[in-house]
C-alpha cells in the first residue's frame, strides 16, 4: 500500500500560496481544498491539495471559444 503524503495547515497554506488563517476560514465556512481530522490535528493530503488547485485551472484557449 502507497504511503500518503500529508501536511499541516502551515505547510498547506504554504504550498496553496495562502495564510493559514485563510485555510482556517474556509474550513469554517465549508469552502477550499478537502481535510483530514486527525484526532485534534487537521491534515492536507497532498492529492487534495493539487486537486484542488487544478479546479482553479482556467485555459485561455478553451474560454476564448466560449465567447
Amino acid at each position: 500500500m502507497d504511503k500518503v503524503q500529508m501536511v499541516n495547515d502551515r505547510e498547506a497554506a504554504r504550498f496553496l500560496g495562502l495564510a493559514p488563517q485563510t485555510l482556517r476560514n474556509w474550513r469554517t465556512n465549508r469552502r477550499g481544498p478537502k481535510y483530514v481530522r486527525l484526532g485534534g490535528r487537521i491534515v492536507y493530503r497532498l492529492a487534495d491539495l493539487n486537486e484542488f488547485l487544478n479546479r482553479g485551472v482556467i485555459d485561455p484557449a478553451t474560454e476564448a471559444g466560449e465567447r
